[in-house]
């Protein structure tokens, strides 16, 4: 985790909350050692700005990987294959389908 990386990213999130890059580049910093900030990014993320499609799937891979939360795991990838869909967005849409897969023969 950069300290220096992470207090600029938090600058341009305050000065650009319409950027939703800058709030999924914040995650990914916390992704490893503080895994629950990086939660609570991805969700404002996927609620304040539902048409980000990057967020899906680390999203889901979060709650599935590290906070063995398969239902909410489901959702989310479920949310991000309608999204990649209508954004008619192939690579992600198969990269969700596919991550989506695997969960569900976990949960299984």
């Amino acid at each position: 985790m950069n300290v220096d990386r992470i207090k600029l990213l938090e600058g341009y999130s305050s000065e650009e909350p319409g950027d939703p890059f800058n709030f999924y580049a914040l995650a990914m910093e916390y992704l490893d050692e503080a895994p629950q900030k990086s939660r609570v990014l991805l969700n404002q993320l996927l609620v304040n700005h539902p048409n980000y499609l990057p967020s899906y799937y680390k999203a889901a891979h979060l709650q599935w990987d590290i906070f063995e939360n398969l239902e909410d795991s489901k959702l989310i990838f479920e949310k991000g294959i309608v999204l990649a869909q209508k954004l008619n967005d192939e690579k992600v849409l198969g990269e969700l389908k596919a991550s989506y897969q695997n969960l569900i023969f976990e949960m299984e």
